[in-house]
């Protein structure tokens, strides 16, 4: 290939913490001989080069997600046992990074919505996505119950994925960062980190597969270290009490309808450390299986099939995915959250992950495997 197919600079985020502990996401075009600069930096914790974001896309309606496919209803929120649970989500504050949110749907009446855009297209829901996940969390009942901690009183909302569910990790870095400045307790992305489009649009550019593959890796890799930075970077700010709790979908790629042994692991940011990974799970037969495009080693499951919630327009629709396990994971964290707060505890990410993974059930799970479901299904606190 020619010199010139490859830029000569590169979009860069780079994490910094300074002597007060204070920390700063900055991003920047640095030329390509100047990464090794930056890693003998002692003012940067971490940097990467920014590669491509993109939804977990979930099924719509119709389409073949597996599991039992019945009339629309919440099933979701009695499979979490939501509905016997007497919290909801009071005091709590979510932040959920996404698609953005339709603010004027009747489900988000009386919520205090803060948005911020990350993508330079303007705030609002084009895709519907981050609108029907901000429901599952905290959408109020409209004629019937979508969400699952609907007392959730404020939220972030942080548009980081645009036109076509798309975006660049340089986005969520920066909105993860805020929303820890805005001292969310939950955060929820459903969304991954694009490596097989990486490698695609460099091949398309004319780039050797080799190369392209290698360039991504690298990419990926540093991501990964940048992911992990932030998130010690949200552990160590638990003492002051801005520690919130990272909820991830797990990735929608696995095809086990196919073939039993067609199933993807789930990538970032699932797969960073301290981060809680959604599996999703339907119904079969009055008991829960994991779902056939589920990604495998999440930490834990969600109900995914058939799932109602907030559409903009102000309608609901039924999707499928792993990006609608993670909000009922989300939402039973948030109620979890608000149960250690009344019982005099201090919150943490860490005593609410403690909380979350010690209730989560297995006794109505088909098959008990943890490379499929996790731990186990979300449950909310007891009534």
């Amino acid at each position: 290939m020619r010199r010139a197919d490859r830029p000569s600079t590169l979009g860069v985020s780079r994490l910094g913490i300074d002597p007060t502990g204070d920390s700063s996401i900055s991003v920047e075009r640095v030329p390509d001989e100047a990464l090794s600069e930056l890693a003998a930096d002692d003012a940067v914790s971490a940097f990467c080069v920014k590669m491509p974001i993109a939804l977990v896309r979930p099924f719509g309606d119709g389409e073949e997600a597996g599991g039992e496919h019945t009339a629309p209803e919440c099933w979701g929120l009695a499979a979490v046992r939501a509905h016997e649970c007497s919290l909801d989500g009071t005091g709590v504050t979510v932040a959920v990074l996404d698609t953005g949110i339709d603010r004027t749907h009747p489900a988000f009446t009386g919520v205090e919505l803060i948005e911020r855009d990350f993508t330079a297209e303007g705030n609002g829901d084009v895709e519907g996505h981050g609108t029907h996940c901000a429901g599952t969390i905290f959408g109020r009942d409209v004629g019937s119950r979508i969400g699952v901690a609907r007392g959730v009183p404020r939220a972030y909302v942080g548009k980081v994925l645009g036109t076509g569910g798309r975006g660049s990790s340089n986005m969520i870095f920066e909105a993860m960062h805020w929303a820890m400045s805005c001292r969310a307790d939950v955060i929820s992305m459903s969304l991954g980190f694009d490596f097989p489009g990486m490698v695609s649009d460099h091949i398309a550019n004319g780039w050797p597969p080799e190369l392209a593959t290698s360039v991504a890796l690298e990419a990926y890799r540093g991501n990964l270290r940048m992911f992990d930075a932030i998130m010690q970077v949200m552990k160590a700010q638990a003492a002051f009490g801005g520690s919130p709790l990272v909820v991830a979908a797990a990735g929608n790629e696995s095809r086990r309808g196919d073939d039993a042994r067609f199933r993807i692991g789930a990538s970032l940011p699932a797969v960073a450390a301290d981060v809680v990974s959604v599996g999703a799970v339907g119904r079969t037969a009055g008991r829960f299986e994991v779902a056939s495009f589920s990604n495998t080693f999440p930490v834990i499951s969600g109900p995914g099939i058939d799932i109602v919630s907030a559409w903009p327009g102000g309608g609901l629709k039924s999707l499928s995915g792993t990006s609608m396990a993670c909000p009922h994971v989300a939402g039973v964290a948030a109620l979890w959250w608000q149960h250690l707060a009344l019982s005099g505890a201090r919150p943490t990410s860490a005593n609410v992950r403690a909380r979350l993974l010690s209730a989560a059930r297995i006794d109505l799970l088909v098959r008990n495997d943890e490379s499929d479901t996790g731990i186990g299904l979300a449950t909310a606190p007891p009534a």
